[in-house]
């Protein structure tokens, strides 16, 4: 079976990542922390499979998840957890619409990502 047949596996679990609004890669990618160069070459996980970043996404509609250890958030600088809330509730909500959109894969990330991408670009 070739790769594009097998879907998208996550590397914790070894299920597959159904769709985009549990993707933790295009979470990231969304909020800036993956290039788009490396998508076709980074690993795919479920967002609940990487906790230290799911911790951070406080939704309706998404159950939240607690960590035990260094990561914890409740351990961490009230500031750094706010911010961190923010961006990772945004791009979890941003996943919730691209769900429903065709926009082209460069267009995913959030506005203040994609205005980040543009001003670092030759040129600007």
């Amino acid at each position: 079976m070739s790769k594009c047949d097998e879907g998208y596996l996550c590397e914790v679990c070894q299920k597959d990542v159904a769709n985009l609004t549990e993707s933790d890669l295009y979470l990231r990618y969304v909020i800036g922390m993956l290039d788009p160069e490396v998508l076709h070459t980074t690993p795919e996980r479920h967002i609940r499979c990487n906790p230290s970043l799911a911790q951070y996404i406080v939704a309706d509609g998404f159950e939240p998840v607690a960590v035990e250890g260094p990561f914890d958030k409740r351990t961490l600088a009230p500031s750094y957890v706010t911010e961190q809330e923010q961006l990772l509730t945004l791009g979890w909500q941003r996943l919730q619409e691209l769900a429903t959109t065709t926009l082209p894969i460069i267009e995913y990330p959030l506005p203040q990502v994609l205005d980040r991408i543009k001003s670092k670009s030759p040129g600007h």
